[in-house]
This record gives structure tokens, sequence and C-alpha cells, in this order.
């Protein structure tokens, strides 16, 4: 069996992103991974913070105005950030991206309480009002961010798409959220090699993948050293501070959101977080603050 291996590159969501197939027909492969990327741009277009057309940003610009007609795709993504918000215990908050105004991880320098203090009062799921097809904000400066689990939805959505035509060999990896529809041609699984956390063209694993989502959060992607403390950028919603617990987590699961979701409340509930893996029945691979490696299944 031929198992010709079709790629294309591409840029979204802030990351370098890849899909491949394994399929005879280059052309039909070609024509397809083109529609996967449009379904890919398409959700960055729709819930992107940085365009002032999305619904993200509607939303946003009505805070403590008047709720905003959503469609059925955002409803559902709200009853997921609630999900989220429950299972994380409060944790996995989109209200929270707020903070990112008090960081800036370009420069080392920690924001003082009287910076953090007024953003930590626009925190909190509670001032969400989400009715059946509209979202209200209730208090002026909120702000949502579905950062925290966009890209992972975005990955799943293009899979399926390809899936539905027929694809059963490939995967969708964007900026390393990666969605799986089947191994390759001959059966074989598809051979992954995990970000080392503290070296950056290091790979600190290589696990074999067939199908479901593998995700990765880490304290590598954005971060400062300061005083010998290094501060990512995912930030405990409670005190506005990045989380130091955790040097990486990742997940596989069924599906990316999962995946994703699963590896980044595990950050967040720092020495909490492997409790929190344990009781997910999810395999997983994690490197705390001193570099020990613990994992489940995944290698």
């Amino acid at each position: 069996m031929v198992d010709a291996i079709h790629r294309i590159l591409f840029d979204a969501m802030g990351s370098r992103c890849e899909i491949r197939l394994a399929a005879p027909d280059g052309d039909s492969a070609q024509r397809l991974m083109h529609q996967a990327v449009d379904e890919v741009r398409r959700i960055e277009h729709k819930y992107s913070r940085y365009r002032p057309d999305s619904i993200v940003s509607r939303i946003n610009a009505e805070a403590g105005r008047k709720a905003v007609a959503v469609d059925r795709e955002t409803a559902e993504l709200f009853s997921y950030a609630a999900a989220l918000f429950s299972a994380s215990g409060g944790l996995f908050d989109i209200t929270s991206g707020v903070l990112r105004k008090a960081w800036d991880f370009r420069r080392p320098s920690v924001p003082p309480a009287a910076v953090l203090e007024p953003l930590l009062a626009l925190v909190g799921w509670h001032q969400v009002e989400c009715g059946v097809f509209d979202i209200y904000l209730r208090r002026a400066g909120m702000e949502i961010d579905f950062g925290g689990f966009g890209k992972e939805y975005a990955a799943d959505r293009a899979a399926t798409l390809l899936m539905h035509a027929g694809v059963r060999h490939g995967y969708v990896n964007l900026g390393g959220d990666m969605r799986f529809i089947g191994p390759r041609m001959d059966g074989r699984p598809w051979s992954i090699g995990i970000q080392h956390p503290r070296e950056a063209e290091g790979v600190l694993a290589t696990i074999d993948v067939s199908e479901g989502a593998l995700a990765t959060s880490g304290d590598y992607e954005r971060f400062f050293e300061l005083d010998g403390q290094r501060y990512c950028h995912i930030l405990d919603p409670r005190d506005g501070m990045p989380v130091r617990y955790w040097r990486s987590v990742s997940v596989l699961a069924p599906v990316a959101v999962a995946a994703g979701s699963c590896s980044t409340i595990a950050m967040l509930k720092q020495r909490d977080g492997l409790d929190f893996l344990n009781a997910s029945d999810m395999a997983y691979l994690a490197v705390d603050d001193e570099g020990q490696m613990l994992y489940r299944d995944l290698i």
C-alpha cells in the first residue's frame, strides 16, 4: 500500500500549524487540507480577541452595557466554559484574560498590587450572564477570552471536517495541540515528539499515536526570569500571579478540547494537579518544578 504523506503548513491563532494526511491521491488531499485550513481561519476570525469584528470583541465592548446575541456554536462554547470553571474549582475562568493587561512577558517586570487589584475585580465567571442565545458581562471593563481552548476547538473542528469527507489517516497540529484522524495507511502510528520544557530544541519523549488528541501546557511558551524565578503566562485568577509548580503537562484524550483543558487545569491546580490528572483517567506526562517526570500510560 502506498503511504504517501501530504502536508500543508500555515500560520493561525498565533502559532505555526500543520496538517498531514496519508493518502494515495495528492490532489484530493490538498483540496481537503485547504478546506480544513479554512475552517481553522473561520474559527479564528469569529473568536479572536484581536479582531474588532469578532463575537468575542463585540461581547467585551458591550460589557456593563447590554447583552449581545450569539449563535448556537458560541452558546455551546460558553456552556463548555461553564463546565471548565466548575471542573477546575474556579481556576479555569475565561474572564481572567483581562489580567494580561498587567503582564508583559517580553520584559522582566512583576506588576505591583496597585495594577493587579483593579483587574482582579473584573475577573469572575459569576459576573457573566448566559442566556439561551445571548451573553452579558455585568461590569464595564470585563473581558472574555477563548484562548484557553480556542486552538483545541479549532483542531477538533478541522479534523471532524476531514473525517466527514472520508479521511481516515492523518492529523491536525495547531501549535502543538493535535487531533489525530487515524494511523498511517499501513497501520503504523504517528511518532510524535513532546517538547522539552527546558531545552528549546529538545524532545522530552516520543510517543506513538493513532487516534485521539494530544495537548501540552507549560511554563516555557511565554515567560521571563527575574531573580531566579520563572514567571509564565498561565495566571491564577485568584491573585493574578503566574503558576509555578509544573514545567509542562501533556495529556492524551479522545478530543483536543478535553486534552488541552485537562493539561491547563492541571497547571492551574499546581501541587493539586497530579490528583486531578489521576482522577481524569486520561494518559499524561508531566514534569514538575524539580524536573521529575510523572506519567501514566503515555510513554
